[in-house]
């Protein structure tokens, strides 16, 4: 690989190697924590399951007619309120109302809908959740929540997630779920674990603000997962994210699902909130006849007021994939686990060992953006043409062994990995309690709860030290799965125009190896929601 000519000061975090390693977002398959699954085993065993197809099913059929009734709603509202989201809306009719502490809802989980939940879908709402969480902890390597609040918490996927990323930091968790049955379950599926944090559980945001003193009710981390899009009414969905800021001390987490209804949704309340943010800095440093004392005080409240956005864009503009007929979202694969194996039929045949999760998100952080330099400031590529001319003879010997050995590993690997899925093919769900499945997550997984030993913890920070995106704007987002076309690679990218982040926009850039063979092999790496340096 060509050196780079970098700065020395800069050598560090500009190397090509380092670059690759910051950009790598995207993760392979996720196995499900080996905890979590036996809690939902140790759930479901109790329940009656001589149903339980069918409960998922017509779970899978609310969440069609519900998608169906937004679509609806967002057809009909006017353009007004889309420009003026404070001004009231009159339905024609009150079919899509259904009052719940949420606001107007298209769906309740009752008993039934909350078994079909946990025993389908809780195990793929985790995967996003970790997926997402994790990107934040990478991007933001020096924060460490304390206190969590959970805006539709479900079964308490969003927790399970938070405690792998941030095992040793949270103490106070507070769930906003107006379903009684999913806040037992939440609580059910927890009780066995050791190290649980304080939790607390309210009907509605109305509550929790009754029960806490005022300098409680702000959380170092807010997320909302799969619950905005249960609500159709956009002025009610404003009003909850508008609430759901208020009580943010730190960063806030928006997660829908992947559809174009649900990119919309995280479009919209992305534009919001900036918009928001941004009009109370203008209002707070209108007065400059101010005493340099207040001065000081009023811009300290403006970088408190402000707000930028951490994930998945790269700027702080309008969404360039607006009105374009395209919509930002990613996916992750994950292991399936028996419950969904056992539950989750297509035509009566057996689904495969995995399902991917789509999902669009948007994590937002109080304060202003931080200005950092672009990741290829002062780096000099050489063209594939100058790198041959100064390759010796023996290297083509060296290089020829290195191919021999990838290909014998990659065979190696393959051999493996046929003999672990054929010794899992009869894997089949159980409801005896004393039988027990081995899953692949059995021998290379820690309990979630448990401490880490001192060697996985220097572990974990030689790969945090190995490479970290900065927030800056030199950082585009790969939207799509970059196209390979021989020694091309098409990438579309999402990416600030500005140094201060601004504004961005949605390009088609292409790289050709002849013209930069080590940003060629960066892009031959990577991969959908993988970054890209600019």
């Amino acid at each position: 690989m060509a050196a780079a000519v970098v700065p020395a000061a800069a050598a560090k975090l500009l190397t090509p190697e380092l670059i690759r390693s910051a950009a790598k977002q995207s993760e392979g398959i996720h196995l499900v924590p080996l905890s979590l699954r036996r809690a939902i085993k140790k759930y479901l065993r109790d329940k009656d399951k001589s149903h339980m197809n069918r409960k998922v099913l017509l779970l899978s059929q609310s969440f069609n007619r519900l998608k169906e009734t937004n679509l609806q709603l967002a057809a009909s509202a006017s353009r007004e309120l889309v420009e003026d989201p404070f001004r009231p809306v009159v339905h024609g009719g009150a079919r899509w109302k259904i009052r719940s502490a949420y606001g107007d809802i298209g769906l309740k989980y009752k008993e039934d809908e909350t078994v079909a939940y946990v025993a389908s879908r809780m195990p793929a709402v985790y995967t996003a959740c970790h997926r997402v969480l994790k990107e934040v902890h990478r991007r933001l390597p020096d924060f460490s929540p304390a206190s969590m609040l959970d805006f539709g918490a479900g079964p308490g996927s969003a927790i399970w997630a938070m405690r792998e990323v941030w095992p040793k930091t949270l103490e106070r968790v507070n769930l906003v779920e107006p379903s009684k049955d999913m806040q037992r379950i939440a609580q059910c599926l927890l009780s066995d674990l050791k190290g649980v944090p304080i939790i607390h559980s309210y009907d509605d945001i109305q509550t929790l603000n009754r029960n806490l003193n005022k300098h409680e009710r702000g959380h170092d981390l807010v997320i909302s997962s799969y619950a905005l899009g249960e609500i159709p009414s956009l002025s009610d969905r404003i009003t909850i994210v508008r609430q759901l800021w208020d009580l943010t001390r730190d960063v806030l987490v928006l997660l829908e699902p992947g559809t174009p209804h649900g990119s919309k949704i995280i479009q919209q309340m992305r534009s919001y909130i900036l918009w928001m943010a941004k009009r109370k800095c203008r209002k707070s440093k209108k007065s400059n006849n101010m005493p340099s004392e207040e001065k000081a005080i009023v811009d300290a409240r403006a970088s408190t007021t402000d707000a930028f956005v951490v994930a998945p864009c790269s700027h702080d503009g309008q969404c360039p994939l607006e009105n374009s007929g395209k919509y930002c979202h990613f996916v992750q694969r994950l292991e399936r686990t028996s419950s969904q194996r056992a539950y989750k039929r297509s035509k009566g045949e057996p689904l495969r060992g995995f399902e991917d999760e789509k999902f669009c998100f948007v994590a937002l952080r109080r304060g202003k953006r931080p200005e950092e330099a672009w990741p290829l400031d002062g780096m000099e590529f050489e063209t594939l043409k100058e790198k041959l001319a100064k390759r010796r003879p023996e290297d083509l010997i060296i290089d020829f062994a290195f191919f021999v050995l990838r290909l014998f590993h990659r065979t190696c690997v393959q051999l493996l990995l046929e003999d672990q899925l054929g010794s899992e093919a009869g894997d089949d769900f159980s409801t005896d309690e004393e039988h027990k499945i081995a899953y692949a997550s059995d021998v290379t997984e820690l309990t979630l709860f448990d401490k880490k030993d001192e060697e996985d913890d220097d572990e974990d920070a030689m790969d945090e030290d190995q490479g970290r995106a900065d927030l800056g704007g030199g950082w585009g987002r790969i939207l799509y799965t970059p196209i390979r076309r021989g020694k091309r690679v098409v990438l579309d990218v999402c990416r600030a125009t500005k140094r201060d982040a601004s504004e961005g926009a949605f390009e088609r850039i292409m790289v050709a190896k002849r013209q930069n063979p080590v940003l060629h092999l960066q892009a031959r790496k990577s991969l959908w929601g993988d970054l890209w340096p600019f």
